[in-house]
């Protein structure tokens, strides 16, 4: 307090007036000897009055009276009367909610006062901090005003807020339709309106003496009865409700009255204003003649209304800017984010509403320049070309494909986005510059450094080498010497060593043998006699434990028999009395619901991974394909180049037998020219051989790749085929799910049909027992189709049906039994399926599906995958 220029004669009065506020709150009335009259209601409570006038210093007889009396002043005469506890109760509350008043406007001026104002200034600077929106359980006056103020701070937010983006629009003149933002004005006239607003129909009620809050509510409720904002609860006659524009707020009115008055009491007035205490006499001024014997009435929702109107003039006579405080949880703890704690404060603050009104127009803007100076990397032709600001910010628009964007006189409008679009494309521009920069540069620097490293590196290999080889040597000569000196120590230490080693074990040899013999005979002596005792023992307690042993397996027995006997005629009864059966069946066929659902899932999956190993063995076919097709376009160039080298040798052959002059006389160069022709036929031959073969080879291959192209259209059916036979599962699941529903209701409406024998419940419950082993078979039957369908897909299509109707004969053979009441003979049970039968088809069906996919050459992890999960799926059902 000293900081802000308050004496200590000062702070010890504002203590003296705070304790005085207190000890008031602690006195109690009773009534009085007379009718209508109060007094003090205990020593207690004369003890704080003498606090309170000691601490405020004034007459305790007169603080009394001005708590107990009232002075009434007629033209004739001036009239004393008393008060009851209830009224002195409710004079005491205002004479220390008077004094707490105005000890705290005199703190806000003597702070403001501290604190100093330039009157004279031109400017001014200001921060508004009030409480956000308020929706308690219990909302009264205080958060009725806080919501007022909020509504006419909301309202100038959203106008200040359009303006500025409609006064940026006509200024640069481009092409914009109006948007539509919440107007809350109606709220307003509901709350501030005269003469039927929410405050003048307050003040109206505080005026007359006899007006309770549930007149002041049926006012509201008559009045405002067919306003949008103003909603009357159901279930309450004194309540009202205001649609804000953060939603609806029910406010209770018990105390609206009681808040809204303000006005000092001539009493407590006249007393404080006695106060011998120079403070609180200051607090108290005296009042005029004519006003010194009466009350005057105050609002204080009509001075909080002229309050928050010259708020509003002062805020639209500056320019306002607006920090939204957010709290991220209401723990007060750090690392902890509450989206939906965090979203309303949002909406309730009007931020998503502001960030609509922006993001409809052109939330993003800049100049000519900036956006030339910031986006020109992105057309660098734009730049070198003389053309005007305007012209290239369009054209650089234009090249980057950005719709919706408009140019105004010196600014460029863009749409929500577009901004982050561009400062991507021109991060991605400058980051491939600046690698192709560093690329150079450090190819340069390394090449650099490589050759001189290189260089150094020869001359220092050179020196080491030089100097390695000189220690090499003489470590090599020194190591020679010391060997041989070392061989000749070594051998005359070692004989040493094992003359006297050899000595020494022979002397404790011999002990160590005698030592062990006489352990040994000592052992072998103390064996034999424990030996005999323990055979003793045994024997003697082997035959009294089985004596013992014999005893108690009877007894046990006997015990035993009668506790499962007594356990199974209680059991029987209380199957005779169960009554829960029909619920055990409903949940066991919600069971085989989820079971199914899941069932579901797991064939998705399983397809998924079906198509993933289709598109890999269709992927391996096209590469084979591809690899045959270049080995046929191979032997095609090979045997064109054969063919074209044969018609080359032919052409030359041919002149050298035509050239060739042939004479009688030398017979032997006629023999070998006939050789030689021999030769050339004969390689004609095998080169047309070759090229026979050739044609042969590509013919093989031309047919494998047929092969390949139908074996490929084979696994597309396949594939097909595989898809519709999924489709087909899928929807029989449906109705799967359908039909348990309608067993659902039709379980819950027999469950009311208390008449059931325990026989036919008993039955019921065997029944839903068979089902869910049916559906787990069922399960498994399932995936054994969708497996197989690899290999067999013709028998595919009957199988699945056929299967999942054997299946299902349980759950429907259960589904009827619960329908009917389950009243059948305990002989057509031994007709149904056993579990050993299930539980063995489902082996069947699994070798069956595993030889399937064997024979499908289906990768092994496949195999091992679907198993898994099959496997999983009934484990998880058995639970």
């Amino acid at each position: 307090m000293e900081i802000v220029g308050i004496s200590s004669q000062e702070q010890d009065a504002i203590f003296r007036v705070v304790a005085a506020i207190l000890h008031v709150g602690n006195i109690n009335f009773a009534k009085g000897q007379e009718i209508d009259s109060s007094a003090l209601k205990d020593d207690k409570s004369k003890f704080h009055l003498k606090m309170t006038a000691e601490l405020l210093m004034c007459d305790p007889q007169a603080l009394e009276d001005a708590l107990c009396k009232r002075v009434m002043i007629t033209p004739e005469e001036v009239i004393q009367r008393t008060l009851d506890p209830i009224a002195a109760t409710v004079s005491r509350d205002g004479f220390a909610k008077t004094i707490y008043s105005r000890l705290f406007d005199w703190l806000v001026d003597k702070i403001n006062n501290s604190i100093g104002q330039d009157a004279t200034s031109k400017s001014l600077i200001g921060v508004l901090d009030i409480y956000g929106f308020e929706s308690f359980k219990t909302n009264s006056f205080e958060q009725f005003c806080i919501n007022f103020t909020n509504e006419k701070l909301q309202q100038h937010f959203n106008q200040h807020v359009f303006k500025m983006e409609q006064d940026e629009y006509t200024k640069e003149e481009i092409d914009w339709s109006y948007i539509e933002f919440i107007d809350n004005q109606d709220v307003l006239d509901l709350i501030e309106k005269k003469p039927g607003g929410i405050i003048a129909l307050l003040d109206e009620a505080c005026m007359f003496p006899k007006s309770t809050y549930e007149t002041f509510s049926q006012k509201l409720y008559q009045t405002f009865k067919t306003h949008n904002r103003f909603v009357k609860p159901k279930l309450s006659r004194s309540d009202f409700t205001i649609c804000h524009y953060a939603g609806e707020v029910q406010y209770q009115s018990e105390q609206f009255l009681d808040k809204n008055k303000d006005y000092v009491v001539a009493e407590h007035q006249e007393l404080l204003s006695a106060s011998k205490c120079p403070f609180i006499a200051d607090l108290f001024p005296s009042l005029p003649e004519e006003t010194s014997k009466s009350s005057k009435f105050s609002s204080i929702g009509a001075r909080f209304k002229l309050q928050l109107q010259s708020l509003m003039e002062t805020l639209n006579s500056t320019e306002p800017h607006y920090i939204r405080c957010v709290k991220p949880n209401n723990l007060l703890k750090p690392s902890i984010f509450e989206s939906v704690n965090v979203m309303q404060q949002l909406r309730c603050g009007g931020v998503l509403e502001a960030i609509r009104i922006s993001c409809a127009g052109y939330p993003t803007r800049r100049t000519f320049y900036e956006f030339l100076h910031r986006f020109g990397v992105l057309a660098p032709e734009v730049l070198e070309g003389k053309y005007d600001e305007k012209v290239a910010c369009g054209k650089i628009l234009e090249k980057k494909g950005l719709k919706g964007c408009q140019l105004g006189k010196t600014k460029v409008f863009l749409r929500a986005g577009q901004m982050a679009e561009l400062d991507a494309r021109r991060a991605e521009v400058l980051r491939n510059a600046a690698k192709t920069i560093q690329r150079r540069i450090r190819t340069y620097i390394t090449r650099k450094q490589f050759v001189a490293t290189r260089k150094a590196a020869i001359h220092v290999q050179s020196l080491w080498r030089r100097r390695l080889a000189r220690k090499l040597y003489d470590h090599m000569r020194k190591e020679s010497a010391a060997i041989k000196i070392q061989k000749k120590t070594r051998c005359c230490q070692e004989k040493n060593k094992y003359t006297s080693l050899r000595a020494a074990a022979l002397v404790l040899q011999t002990g160590l043998r005698a030592f062990a013999a006489r352990n040994d005979f000592r052992f072998r002596r103390q064996s034999k006699a424990s030996i005999q005792i323990q055979a003793q023992w045994r024997c003697h307690k082997a035959r009294s434990y089985y004596k013992k042993l014999k005893r108690s397996s009877v007894v046990t027995q006997t015990r035993w028999r009668g506790r499962v006997a007594r356990k199974e005629l209680r059991k029987l009864k209380m199957e005779a009395r169960e009554t829960g059966a029909l619920k055990e069946a409903k949940d066991k066929l919600e069971k085989a619901v989820e079971e199914l659902t899941w069932r579901l899932q797991l064939e998705k999956r399983l397809r998924a991974d079906l198509e993933e190993a289709k598109a890999q063995e269709i992927a391996k076919l096209q590469s084979s394909l591809h690899g045959l097709q270049n080995k046929v376009d191979e032997t095609n160039a090979l045997l064109a180049k054969e063919r074209e080298s044969m018609k080359k040798a032919i052409e030359e052959a041919l002149p050298v037998i035509k050239e060739t002059t042939v004479l009688v006389e030398d017979t032997e160069k006629v023999d070998s020219l006939t050789a030689e022709v021999e030769q050339l036929k004969a390689s004609l031959g095998s080169e047309r051989e070759r090229a026979d073969d050739s044609e042969r080879k590509y013919c093989e291959v031309q047919k494998t790749s047929e092969d390949i192209m139908r074996k490929l259209e084979e696994t597309k059916e396949k594939a097909r085929h595989l898809h519709e036979l999924l489709t087909r599962l899928e929807e029989k699941v449906s109705n799967l799910e359908s039909e348990n529903q309608v067993l659902r209701q039709q379980t819950v409406s027999m469950a009311s049909n208390k008449f059931l024998s325990g026989r036919s419940r008993s039955i019921i419950h065997r029944s839903t027992d068979s089902g869910h082993h049916a559906i787990d078979s069922r399960t498994s039957s399932d995936g054994h189709v969708s497996s197989s369908s690899l290999k067999e897909l013709p028998e595919v299509e009957d199988k699945p049906q056929r299967s999942l109707n054997e299946k299902q004969q349980a759950p429907r053979t259960s589904r009827a039994a619960l329908v009917k009441g389950a009243i059948r003979s305990p002989r057509n049970g031994s007709t149904k399926q056993t579990p050993t039968d299930h539980w063995q088809e489902i082996v069947t069906h699994l070798g069956s599906f595993l030889s399937i996919l064997k024979g499908n050459h289906v990768p092994p992890f496949l195999v091992r995958k679907m198993y898994t999960q099959i496997f999983s799926f009934h484990q998880c059902a058995t639970i």
